[in-house]
C-alpha cells in the first residue's frame, strides 16, 4: 500500500532521522515533564543507588554511571554537581544519545551517541525503552493476528500482512489478543536493546524506569500516544510529536538476563525512591516558627518529593533493576 509503513520504520524517522523529534531543538524537556526535570531530588537518589552500588562491587576505579537516553545530559550534570565525595573523584560520567552533545554540558561528562559503552557500576535508563520504535499488530475479525501500518503524514492507519514467526512468537508468549480489534505494541526490539545495555555492564547494576505494563493487566487497546509541547496528542509519525508506547516490562527483564543480568526486581518508583530515601511528608509545623526559611525549603522539597512519588503520576512508573555480579539484598532490596 503505498505511502503506508510499519510503526516501527515510520517512527525510526519521525523521531531519529537528521530532522527528527528528538535530533532538533531543545530536547524533551520543552515537551514533557520527566522525573529527572521534575526535581533535583530524582538525581540525589541516583547518587544515593550509585554509593550502594559501588560499595557492592567494592569501590571500583573508574566507577561508571552510564545515562542511556540521556536527552540533554540533564541527569549527568545534576550528578556531576552534587556526586558524594567518596566516589567524585573515580566517577566515569557518560550520555548515550543519538543527539549531538549538548551545549554547557560540564567537560567531566563524555558523550558516546547511540553507542553503550563497557562499564562497570550503575547503567541507568530513564524513559528510554519507550522511545525504542516498536511495531504494532492488531486482531482482524477473522482473529488473525496482522501489522498495523501508517500513512507518516497524516497518522491514518490500515492492516498490512499477517505477523511473522518471530513476532507471533512474542505475541503469543508476551501478549496474547483475545477479540477482533485488540492491539498490542510487538516489544522484540525493546527486548533486544535491553538484553544489550545489561550485557554492555561487567559488573553492576542496570535500571530501566519507565511506564510500563504487565502480563496481568496488558491495555486491550495498546498504549501507542504521541507528545509535544506539555500536550498529549494523536500520534502522527511525522516529526512533529515524541512517539511513545509503553513498556512490557516483564519481557525485557527476561531478555535481560538472557543479557547476562540475574534475576530482576520490577517495582514502582513509589517504591524504589522511597527505598533511596525520597521523603514526602511534610515538615513538623514547629520548624516554621523556629527556622521559617529551613521550613520553606523543606516544605518545597517535600511537593517535589511528593510528584516523583505520586502513585497516580510518575509514582507509578515502573523500575526495572537488573544486577550483573551483584546481589539485590547488597543494595537495599
Amino acid at each position: 500500500m503505498e505511502g503506508f509503513r510499519p510503526w516501527r520504520v515510520a517512527t525510526e524517522d519521525a523521531l531519529y532521522s537528521a530532522g527528527g523529534f528528538y535530533r532538533r531543538g531543545p530536547g524533551p524537556a520543552a515537551h514533557f515533564r520527566t522525573s529527572v526535570h521534575a526535581s533535583a531530588l530524582f538525581a540525589t537518589a541516583v547518587a544515593t543507588l550509585l554509593e550502594r552500588v559501588d560499595a557492592a562491587l567494592g569501590h571500583p576505579d573508574p566507577l561508571d554511571l552510564v545515562d542511556v537516553g540521556a536527552g540533554r545530559g540533564e541527569l549527568l550534570a545534576a550528578v556531576a554537581r552534587t556526586a558524594p565525595a567518596p566516589i567524585a573523584g573515580r566517577l566515569r560520567l557518560t550520555g548515550v544519545e543519538r543527539a549531538d552533545r549538548p551545549e554547557g554540558l560540564p567537560a567531566a561528562v563524555r558523550w558516546a551517541g547511540a553507542e553503550i559503552p563497557r562499564c562497570t557500576g550503575l547503567l541507568f535508563a530513564n524513559e528510554w525503552l519507550d522511545n525504542v520504535p516498536v511495531d504494532v499488530a492488531e486482531l482482524d475479525a477473522a482473529g488473525l493476528p496482522r501489522l498495523v501500518l501508517v500513512e507518516p503524514a497524516t497518522g491514518r492507519e490500515t492492516l498490512g500482512a499477517p505477523l511473522d514467526a518471530a513476532d507471533s512468537a512474542w505475541l503469543d508468549r508476551w501478549w496474547p489478543l483475545a477479540s477482533p480489534g485488540d492491539r498490542a505494541e510487538l516489544g522484540a526490539p525493546r527486548d533486544a536493546a535491553w538484553a544489550g545495555a545489561v550485557a554492555a555492564l561487567e559488573r553492576g547494576v542496570a535500571v530501566a524506569v519507565d511506564y510500563g505494563h504487565r502480563a496481568a493487566n496488558r491495555p486491550r487497546g495498546g498504549t501507542l500516544s504521541g507528545y509535544t509541547a506539555g500536550r498529549q496528542v494523536p500520534p502522527v509519525p511525522d516529526g512533529s510529536c515524541d512517539i511513545t508506547a509503553h513498556v512490557a516490562t516483564d519481557a525485557a527483564a527476561a531478555a535481560g538476563r538472557v543479557g547476562r543480568g540475574g534475576q530482576a526486581l520490577v517495582t514502582d518508583q513509589r517504591s524504589a525512591l522511597k527505598a533511596l530515601g525520597v521523603d514526602g511528608r511534610r515538615p513538623p509545623r514547629e520548624l516554621a516558627v523556629a527556622d521559617p526559611t529551613g521550613y520553606l525549603r523543606a516544605l518545597a522539597a517535600a511537593g517535589e518529593a511528593g510528584e516523583l512519588l505520586d502513585p497516580a503520576g510518575l509514582g507509578a512508573f515502573h523500575w526495572l533493576i537488573q544486577p550483573v555480579g551483584v546481589e539485590l539484598s547488597a543494595l537495599g532490596w
